[in-house]
Formats: C-alpha cells, structure tokens, sequence
C-alpha cells in the first residue's frame, strides 16, 4: 500500500484531514450530532482488517500469552518473573499447553540464540533493560505493564515467523520449566570475539558490489530510521507539554470556584466554567494516556526494529565480504586451490541464504511495520476526534445555558 516511510506518515494527515473534514459537516439542521461519529469510518476500515486477520489466525498453530507478573526478591536482586503460556497443535510438542515462569534475561537469551542461528533473520527487538527514568522506577507497575506488553508482542512475533517458530531454542523456552542449564550453553567468549574480529575486519575491507536491491533496502532503512526517531522524540515531546498544559488545567478550575465564593452575581457561570475546565481536564487526560500506551510504544518499537534491521543488513555484507576476500585469495593462489575452493563455494552458498532470508524478512517486515504504525496512527487520529468532540460539547453546552440565562433575563427587565 505504501512505496516507502514518507507514505505511511503521510497516511496519518490524510485521514486526519479527512475526519476533520467530516467532523465540520456531522450536525443536523438543528444541531444535534449525526448517529454515526466520524469514528464509524475507522470502524469500518478495521472491520476490514479484522477480516483479514482472521483469515490469517486459522493458519496459525502456536499461540503464546506473556502475563501475570511477579517480583521476586533475593539477597542479591530483585527482579521480575512473567508467565508464559503456550497453547499449539503442532506435533513436534509433547503436549498442547504449556505454562512456564520467566524473567527478562530469559528473553534476552533466546534472541542471544536466535540472532546467533539466524543472522540474517530480522529477530524482532526486546524493550530496553532499563527504563530511561533510572533504576528506581523500573519497577512500577506502569514499567511492569509496559515491558509485559513488549515481551508478549516480541514473542508473539517469533511465534508468527515461518522460520524462527521452529526454533529448537524458542520450543525450549515456551516448554522448559528450567533454562539455567540452557542459558550455561551459550557461545563462548572467544567464539563471540572471532566473529566481532571478522565482522570489524569485513567492514574496513568493504564490498565491492553489493546487489542494488540491497543497496536500496539500506536506503530505505537510514531515511526510515530518521524519520520514526524525529517522530518518537517529538511526540514524546508533545506528551510532556501536554501534562504541564494538564496540570495548569488542574489548578484552573479550584481558582474559578473559589472566585465564585466572593462574586454572587457571577456565581453561577464561574461554577459552570469550572466544571467545564474539569471535565476538558479527565478529557485531556485520557488523551494524554492513550499516546503513552497506544502510539508512543508503537513508535519506540519501531526505532528499536529499524537499528535491529540495520543490523541485519550489516551481517549480510559481512557474509558477503569474506566470500569475496577468499574468492580473490583463490585467484592469487597456486597452492591449496581445491581446498580454497571449497571454502569458496560453501562461502557462496552462505552468501546465497544470506540474501534469500534478508528478502524474505524484509517483506515481511514490511508489512508487519505499515500495518502496525497505520492502526497506532489511525486509533490516535480517533481519539483526538474523539477529544476535541468531547470539549467542543462541554463548552457549547456552557453556551448554551448561559444563551438561556441571558435571554430569561433580560425578558425579566423587559416586564
């Protein structure tokens, strides 16, 4: 549906635009509101949806929740522990439900071991180990929620991957009771050093031609990637002037009602604009957390992915370096061709996989990150209709009687 990152948030003025447009024309000739909000048109854009994803929840067969989370405490660190419940019909399991309790460097390992199985696999982002506030706060129940809902997502994501699903580490992680002995497993410091040896040395040597369609995927992904950042900071940006516009509105509406304590004469209005600015408050309120919990995380998510798709990119053209530097050895030497040569051509071949899962991967994501970032923007652009509509009717109802008021009295000083 959309040719590149500028489209998708383009996307969001446009129905914006639109809603807005069809918000100025909703009233009937006596001006009450049409039955059908400007909402009914995102309604029926994500029935449509909804159909589509039904279609697509029939061909799946593993189902993970990521819940019910549980501090727990030591004499050395306290930490969080979150169910993790796995229902599937596939054959490779023992059994169809699962129930296992894990902590969040129980996740960090199984993307460790995905990634280092799947290099060229796009293995979706984990929420940062800590929250940006510090220490101190990472365990309130806001920072508890936030996280459950990012581990749920990332492991719902792998649950949804054609390749990383079949995983021997993920069907560990969804079964096991006990991962200590799992996570004792893992590579060894040296085998880590050599491959960020040869990464480093990949990247100073360079390649000499990268396939265009890679080098348009990098293209993309560096303009993708300014752009969903500048979104994220000043959206998160707006929130914060938002809740200082918030707590101003706080302190506004006390000062009306005590205003109308010395003034009788002007009592009554005073009263109702203090209502007003009370209830435009809760209003804005929920505005303000519907961004915190709904488009904020999308966005964050997704500048998080675009440095993990960077990433993936990078170890492709490593793959791709070292195949080149040993082909041009195999062209120089006269001694050991046969077995530079089969180091070659399995070489050849890793470059071959190397390009087929990026592809593959990348319209994958695609697709997932368009959908994603067109549902947070379009259920933000209806709540901010939703908002607006809510103060416009608090303050023309304040009119409205004060209309009636004015019009009461001064039919009084006519008699």
């Amino acid at each position: 549906m959309f040719s590149g990152p500028g489209d998708v948030f383009s996307f969001v003025l446009l129905r914006a635009l639109t809603t807005s447009s069809m918000l100025k024309n909703s009233s009937l000739a006596d001006g009450s509101p049409m039955p059908n909000s400007p909402g009914s048109m995102v309604n029926q854009y994500r029935l449509e949806e909804d159909e589509e994803d039904q279609l697509g929840a029939y061909t799946k067969d593993i189902f993970v929740t990521v819940d019910n989370p549980e501090s727990n405490v030591t004499a050395i660190e306290t930490f969080i522990m979150y169910r993790v419940v796995t229902k599937t019909t596939r054959s490779e399991f023992d059994s169809s439900e699962y129930e296992v309790r894990r902590r969040y460097q129980d996740f960090l390992w199984l993307r460790s071991r995905l990634e280092e199985n799947h290099p060229t696999l796009i293995v979706h982002p984990l929420p940062e180990k800590f929250v940006m506030k510090g220490m101190v706060e990472r365990f309130n129940d806001d920072f508890i929620e936030t996280r459950r809902k990012a581990l749920h997502r990332f492991l719902n994501k792998i649950s949804e991957h054609p390749v990383l699903s079949y995983s021997q580490h993920f069907k560990v992680f969804l079964t096991a009771q006990d991962l200590v002995s799992q996570r004792k497993q893992g590579p060894g410091f040296l085998s880590r050093m050599g491959e960020t040896v040869r990464a480093v040395a990949n990247s100073v040597r360079g390649l000499k031609s990268r396939p265009e369609e890679f080098t348009v995927m990098q293209d993309y992904m560096e303009n993708f990637s300014n752009k969903i950042c500048s979104v994220d900071k000043v959206t998160q940006r707006i929130i914060k002037e938002q809740r200082e516009y918030l707590d101003e509105l706080k302190q506004y509406s006390p000062t009306y009602t005590q205003w109308a304590e010395s003034e009788e004469e002007l009592s009554q209005p005073l009263k109702a604009i203090a209502s007003c600015v009370e209830r435009c408050s809760k209003e804005t309120e929920e505005q303000i957390h519907h961004l915190t919990e709904v488009l904020v995380p999308t966005l964050h998510e997704y500048v998080l992915c675009a440095e993990t798709v960077k990433a993936v990119m990078r170890r492709r053209d490593n793959v791709q370096a070292e195949f080149e530097a040993k082909n041009e050895a195999l062209v120089s030497r006269k001694v050991d061709q046969e077995a530079l040569q089969e180091e070659v051509d399995g070489l050849a071949d890793r470059v071959e996989l190397a390009n087929n899962a990026l592809r593959g991967d990348w319209s994958r994501w695609q697709n997932g990150m368009r959908t994603d970032l067109r549902s947070a923007f379009i259920s933000t652009a209806e709540k901010n209709v939703e908002h607006y509509e809510k103060c416009l009717a608090v303050w023309e109802s304040f009119l409205l009687s004060q209309r009636e008021e004015f019009s009461q009295q001064r039919g009084e000083d006519a008699s």
